[in-house]
């Protein structure tokens, strides 16, 4: 069993069901998260007031506005092509749907590897993901301090 009450109850179950599923299983996950991504708002179709991810291998943007009531919208794009990718979008973006600023600034930042991602794809994937969760987290603390 992981350990995941540092992080918000959405986001321990997806960690859970990764941790404890099969290698191909987990596989099987990721793809159906790379579906999960909901399409950008009219006002993000560009890009603007997002922000890109160099680490990832495939362009990848982000935004996270924290709300009057200290929770966090976030937005993600990346293209169809990158299944994996956008698994972390996907994951991240059901995960900490309703979470607080302060729930997703908790969140470990070895999230992936709590997931047991460093088994099924590659380490180059995983540093990726890892600098999602970083630059979002970055945001947020920005706002907030």
């Amino acid at each position: 069993m992981v350990f995941v009450t540092d992080m918000p109850p959405k986001l321990a179950e997806i960690v859970e069901d990764f941790a404890s599923a099969p290698r191909e299983v987990v596989l099987e996950m990721l793809l159906e998260f790379s579906d999960a991504v909901p399409p950008l708002p009219a006002e993000l179709a560009g890009h603007d007031g997002m922000e890109q991810v160099p680490e990832c291998q495939t362009a990848f943007f982000l935004r996270a506005e924290v709300r009057p009531d200290a929770t966090v919208t976030t937005w993600f794009d990346c293209p169809p092509e990158a299944p994996t990718t956008r698994a972390f979008a996907g994951i991240l973006a059901e995960g900490l749907a309703g979470a607080s600023a302060t729930e997703i600034l908790a969140v470990p930042d070895d999230l992936y590897a709590r997931m047991g991602l460093a088994q099924a794809i590659s380490p180059l994937r995983v540093r990726g993901g890892t600098a999602i969760l970083a630059r979002l987290k970055r945001q947020i603390a920005d706002q907030v301090n």
